[in-house]
């Protein structure tokens, strides 16, 4: 099982949490009272919440709270680094 989440986490956050909803929803109901919170973190916050699901359920102390602060790099280091090369995709008259 260990393995099969470490492909998915290889195909990406989102793949990885749905198939985790699908194969186990009572974990991710535990964790969450409503519907809307793991749905807004699967679209816009993949990486964290992924790592909230993965440390949440001990509470979050100590060291855990550098993991959830490297989910947040994860998905921010995403958005700004598409920003970035933004310059690099051919549109308009720029294309040759």
């Amino acid at each position: 099982m260990c393995c099969f989440f470490t492909v998915l986490l290889l195909f990406g956050p989102r793949l990885a949490i749905l198939v985790w909803w699908i194969i186990n929803p009572a974990y991710i109901t535990q964790l969450f009272q409503t519907w809307i919170w793991p749905l807004l973190g699967l679209i816009f916050l993949p990486w964290t919440m992924l790592m909230y699901i993965v440390i949440a359920p001990g509470g979050i102390i100590g060291f855990d709270w550098i993991l959830l602060g490297l989910g947040v790099f994860a998905d921010m280091a995403g958005y700004f680094g598409s920003y970035r090369h933004r310059e690099s995709v051919p549109y308009g008259d720029q294309i040759p």
